[in-house]
């Protein structure tokens, strides 16, 4: 099993909107790297959701529902989705400044790249935040 994070916008797309949708396809994905780590994910994979811009914290938990595909919003062969489902809400936020403080996620993706809005995570980085929001 892999694991990510992805960021959106919560005015663009919040986790609350997510959790009633029940499922969506990840587009928007417009940055090479971003788009190898979505074409990496598999089904199953899980995933952590990441209010950028407005709360700059992890809200909650998915998982990759169907692998990457051409982006329907485009017809530029280059981007691609993937299919994602709501897992679970995190009990607290975890935020970016809880992140950058805690010696265990010095190298998370989202302290070295942090314009990078799709990201891979190692499973002690995920555990990790996921510790944190519980």
């Amino acid at each position: 099993m892999n694991y990510f994070l992805v960021k959106s916008e919560p005015f663009k797309y919040s986790w609350e909107k997510f959790l009633k949708e029940k499922e969506t396809f990840w587009d928007g994905v417009r940055n090479y790297q971003a788009r190898n780590n979505l074409q990496a994910m598999k089904k199953g994979d899980l995933v952590l959701f990441y209010h950028s811009n407005e709360g700059k914290e992890v809200v909650g938990i998915a998982k990759v529902v169907k692998e990457s595909y051409q982006d329907p919003t485009t017809n530029d062969e280059r981007w691609v989705v993937v299919d994602l489902a709501p897992l679970e809400t995190l009990a607290k936020p975890v935020t970016l400044e809880v992140i950058k403080a805690d010696k265990q996620l010095q190298n998370v993706a989202l302290v070295k790249q942090g314009r990078l809005s799709v990201m891979p995570l190692t499973r002690e980085e995920f555990d990790r935040i996921v510790e944190l929001g519980s």
